[in-house]
């Protein structure tokens, strides 16, 4: 006899386990399909010889959108705060970063009017009422409005890499930006054993709830029969029936799965990914000590010490650090040319990093968050259930005004609501 699930969620990240945990609470019956071995998505962990590497550098907004759910949910972030400082690489200048006291008072990389532009900004910016900023507006159009400085706007462009992994302020939201830096004065947390931590909390609490779990489940078709059900066929032939689907995959993939629909197709067809490349290693120590944070202001990189402030390998004795370039989405990526790019970056932070090298891995072209946020995609994003009756979307894509963990967790949550809120 064939199983007929309430919903299933297509995808293990983030937002369908957050999605499979409210549900769960709510006497759904819920199956969970991953298409890979293991679940977690962008935010699971690798370990590499002793240490934990996750996907690229990832932190948690200490006052985003993500935390309070995850709280909610029980789910213990255990971890630290990296302490503010750092260094800004301009062309072949070192600076000290202008984002502590000390930083502002020292720094060379801003003269006494910037500062003060600088200082008027930054006090500024946690005041900044969302719902005054246009919907229209780019962040590039935004911050051309609200500052002056080229300096300044250079530091403003790193802290908005930085916070949102977005290297186009030509063509992404302000709103969603500036909600991002607003969030980012909070702090931000490097976790313990990496996000896997997270991960492993979730399923094994969506375990304990009753949600099913499968992984190598690969969804190749998504059929809305007569009935008000649907057919999800895999790629090994299996049909699953469900009454409602939750897809939290990547979104340019599910046009081409629903047989007999069609979902909005400007929005579908103008996604764009947010993409980097990332270096990560582990030394066994660091050359230089202190140098534990960096930012281009011409160039998008970014480097960080996380094991500093989490337990990132089983011995605790080494050193993993973050090496990411943020990639423009007009860009070509040359894989070789990318790879020597953040080696070089490192050499100029830590010169004769090699001699202490451990382990390396380098992810020249990896897909951050599956949207790009782009000015006009709020307008598609006001409600979760789609034009197909029953089938949803969740993901670090699928919030009107958010990416990343935030996007990906708040969109979980979000769209359990309206699931169960509907079937009342």
């Amino acid at each position: 006899m064939t199983k007929h699930w309430d919903v299933v969620i297509v995808g293990g990240g983030l937002a369908g386990y957050v999605a499979a945990l409210f549900l769960a609470k709510a006497n759904v019956s819920v199956l969970l399909v991953e298409k890979g071995k293991r679940v977690g998505g962008r935010a699971r962990t690798d370990v590499i010889k002793e240490h934990y590497f996750n996907l690229g550098p990832h932190a948690l907004y200490k006052q985003g959108k993500a935390k309070p759910i995850l709280d909610e949910l029980g789910v213990m972030i255990q971890g630290n705060s990296p302490k503010l400082g750092g260094l800004l690489i301009e062309g072949d200048k070192d600076h000290i970063a202008p984002f502590s006291p000390i930083g502002i008072a020292t720094t060379t990389f801003l003269n006494w009017r910037e500062r003060k532009e600088w200082l008027a900004f930054m006090a500024k910016l946690p005041t900044i009422r969302l719902e005054s900023i246009d919907d229209e507006e780019t962040f590039q159009q935004w911050l051309m409005r609200n500052t002056t400085s080229r300096k300044v706007q250079s530091l403003v462009y790193a802290l908005a890499r930085l916070s949102t992994y977005c290297h186009a302020p030509e063509y992404v939201s302000a709103k969603v930006v500036v909600a991002h830096l607003k969030a980012s004065t909070g702090g931000v947390l490097y976790l313990d054993g990496g996000w896997q931590s997270m991960i492993d909390q979730l399923h094994n609490q969506a375990v304990v709830a009753g949600v099913h779990i499968r992984t190598q489940a690969q969804v190749k078709q998504i059929v809305a029969e007569k009935d008000r059900l649907f057919t999800l066929t895999l790629a090994n032939g299996e049909a699953i029936t469900s009454k409602k689907v939750v897809y939290t995959a990547n979104p340019k993939e599910l046009p081409d799965m629903l047989q007999g629909e069609t979902l909005e197709p400007t929005f579908f067809d103008r996604l764009r990914p947010v993409t980097g490349a990332a270096l990560d290693v582990a030394l066994t120590t660091l050359p230089n000590p202190k140098r534990l944070f960096a930012l281009g202001t011409d160039q998008p990189l970014y480097y960080s010490v996380h094991s500093n402030y989490a337990k990132l390998s089983k011995t605790r004795e080494s050193v993993v650090l973050h090496v990411f370039k943020y990639s423009h989405p007009d860009e070509l990526i040359d894989r070789d040319e990318v790879k020597a790019e953040l080696e070089q970056f490192l050499e100029r932070v830590q010169p004769g990093w090699r001699s202490h090298l451990i382990t390396r891995r380098c992810l020249p072209h990896i897909t951050v968050n599956h949207r790009l946020p782009q000015v006009g995609d709020e307008k598609e994003l006001t409600q979760l259930e789609t034009s197909v009756s029953g089938l949803y979307l969740a993901g670090d894509w699928a919030s009107p005004d958010s990416v990343l963990a935030d996007a990906a967790v708040s969109s979980g949550k979000r769209v359990a609501l309206e699931i169960t809120e509907k079937e009342r």
